[in-house]
């Protein structure tokens, strides 16, 4: 009988999520899966490093995690899914990976505050989410999120994130993810 260590049980874990429910939809022409592969896939080309593809890839766990459903902004509400996600993998990878996929909410609210256009080149789902998720940022929020250490990762995330939803897109699988993820949370230290 062979046994795994805390962190392939975790592995695991991730995987199981996205192989049950990255078929689902949230908004958006594409899947979770492919939201996530595309997302990562864009922080690889902008040679980003090990943590923030890592963000890239599970900044929206937190919606696989849910019981509200694909539906939940239609019916307005605000699942949190930034908080829920980070949360959950805090458990076993450090800030790196964690805060940035906490923050990319905020810094979407950042950006639309920053550069209206911005707002206008939002997908319909990334608007009607905005509304629920506070608007733009007015002045105090945006002095606290640029206070932020990661900030600025979470900046570089909220653009693969909205470069992450295309169609058309031919991405490494979630496999090619493992010994990323698997080094991170080496490095974490936390199992």
């Amino acid at each position: 009988m062979t046994t795994s260590s805390p962190a392939d049980a975790f592995l695991a874990e991730i995987t199981d999520l996205f192989t049950r429910l990255g078929g689902l939809h949230y908004g958006e022409d594409v899947t979770q899966m492919e939201h996530a592969l595309q997302a990562a896939h864009h922080a690889k080309l902008d040679d980003a490093p090990p943590a923030l593809v890592a963000a890239a890839l599970l900044h929206d766990i937190g919606h696989l995690m849910q019981k509200i459903g694909e539906d939940a902004a239609d019916r307005g509400i605000d699942t949190r899914h930034e908080q829920i996600g980070a949360g959950y993998l805090a458990r076993v990878f450090g800030p790196e990976v964690t805060e940035p996929i906490r923050l990319h909410v905020a810094a979407k609210r950042y950006r639309v505050a920053v550069d209206p256009a911005y707002g206008s080149r939002l997908s319909d789902a990334s608007q009607q989410s905005l509304a629920l998720q506070g608007g733009p940022m007015n002045a105090d929020e945006i002095k606290i999120f640029l206070a932020d250490p990661f900030a600025a990762a979470a900046q570089k995330l909220r653009g693969y994130d909205e470069a992450g939803k295309d169609l058309d897109a031919e991405v490494a699988n979630f496999e090619t993810y493992r010994a990323l993820l698997r080094g991170l949370i080496d490095q974490a230290g936390k199992l």
